[in-house]
């Protein structure tokens, strides 16, 4: 699954053009690795994404297609942040 659209069905990011326009200006990271908008997502990446001053740092857990919002929290486990 691309990041952008990950990032968007967890609901960590509300839009999926906003959550591309993250990754187009280096506040989204693959284990470590920038991420572009198409970077495939695997369920055991960490993410790390930076919000203003604060950081928050997930773990895949499962990758839903069109997840719901009483699902969309399955998707990710928070390690730092």
């Amino acid at each position: 699954m691309r990041i952008d659209k990950f990032l968007k069905n967890a609901r960590i990011i509300k839009r999926r053009q906003v959550a591309k326009k993250a990754c187009e200006n280096g506040r989204v990271s693959i284990n470590g690795n920038l991420a572009k908008p198409g970077s495939v997502v695997e369920e055991g990446d960490i993410i790390e994404i930076a919000f203003g001053k604060s950081n928050l740092k997930i773990k895949v857990i499962d990758l839903i297609d069109g997840a719901k919002k009483t699902t969309a929290e399955e998707m990710y486990e928070v390690i730092d942040g």
